[in-house]
């Protein structure tokens, strides 16, 4: 029989859990108030499917984009998976949003570091991990086996992308030994060296330069010209891989790119094309990187610099 004292004695406790829990969403930059759980970007984007943003109960920390109609893709017409990282370590891709939208619309599931941008809010909290796009793959492989999952057999395992924009691109290159990736995509970033370890930011990951032999699949860098900072350290890592396809792309924006821009600007073209290319065997995409006349080289601003494994692949 519970008493009156048990009774309190319960409240108290309760009322102690939700005020534990309201400081610790607190402390990670969110709060308990209702706020949307999904929004629809820039119309859903330019793609032949309509993409939305949205958080997952069964992921936490993390944000989706993807198709709102799911109905057109099944086993033999999956999603491919764009894994990614976020610059600054930021614990919410709100700076790269519209770009991972168009991604999405464009048929392609994208798992993003962190909660979900919140219109007209900057997040402010503890950085993002590597671990979370470990926790990514883990959850697309697990959604796709799930007869309960409205993902059940739609995605494309064996078409991961892991990518990331600065901090996110060293998540990237920390993660990049993992079997399930099939490609790389690494956006103004590139590995410090001893020389000039000390101007990175406190926290970010530190692989060395010897995390490049762990390799495994092709690659592209996206820079944004020697005005972005990570301009040396991209270029330094491109000349360094000489044992997988590999291409350094610049565009002379700076470290910002293009992310912020309607539909994510020029860096959506490029990497829409590269996803394309190495996830769904486009070879139309591939022209915008192979030959000496490659359709990159000849679009406005940008220069490419390629490896001799890159013109080699189908």
């Amino acid at each position: 029989m519970i008493t009156t004292m048990d009774m309190k004695s319960l409240f108290r406790s309760v009322l102690a859990v939700t005020a534990l829990m309201a400081w610790s969403t607190a402390c990670m930059g969110i709060t308990t108030e209702d706020k949307p759980s999904s929004r629809v970007v820039e119309d859903g984007g330019t793609g032949p499917y309509k993409a939305i943003m949205k958080e997952e109960p069964t992921l936490y920390a993390h944000t989706i984009f993807v198709p709102q109609d799911l109905s057109v893709f099944k086993k033999k017409h999956a999603l491919p998976v764009l894994v990614w990282g976020n610059g600054a370590c930021s614990n919410s891709p709100f700076e790269h949003y519209k770009f991972l939208n168009e991604i999405a619309s464009h048929g392609y599931i994208v798992v993003a570091t962190g909660f979900m941008p919140q219109e007209g809010e900057r997040y402010h909290g503890p950085m993002s991990t590597t671990e979370q796009q470990i926790e990514a793959m883990d959850w697309v492989v697990a959604q796709n086996a799930d007869k309960n999952s409205p993902y059940y057999n739609k995605i494309d395992v064996k078409n991961i992308c892991v990518a990331g924009m600065s901090c996110g691109g060293l998540q990237t290159l920390f993660n990049c030994a993992d079997e399930r990736i099939k490609t790389l995509m690494i956006c103004n970033s590139g590995l410090f060296n001893q020389e000039n370890a000390g101007s990175a930011v406190g926290g970010m990951p530190m692989p060395p330069k010897a995390k490049l032999k762990e390799i495994h699949t092709s690659i592209i860098y996206i820079l944004g010209g020697e005005k972005d900072i990570a301009y040396g350290n991209g270029m330094d890592d491109f000349h360094r891989i000489d044992h997988v396809p590999a291409c350094a792309t610049n565009f002379p924006v700076g470290h910002g790119g293009t992310y912020a821009q309607p539909h994510g600007g020029e860096f959506t073209v490029v990497a829409l094309a590269w996803l394309n290319w190495q996830l769904k065997g486009d070879k139309k995409a591939a022209k915008m990187f192979k030959g000496a006349n490659c359709g990159l080289s000849q679009r406005e601003g940008w220069t490419i610099e390629k490896n001799a494994l890159l013109d080699k692949l189908k």
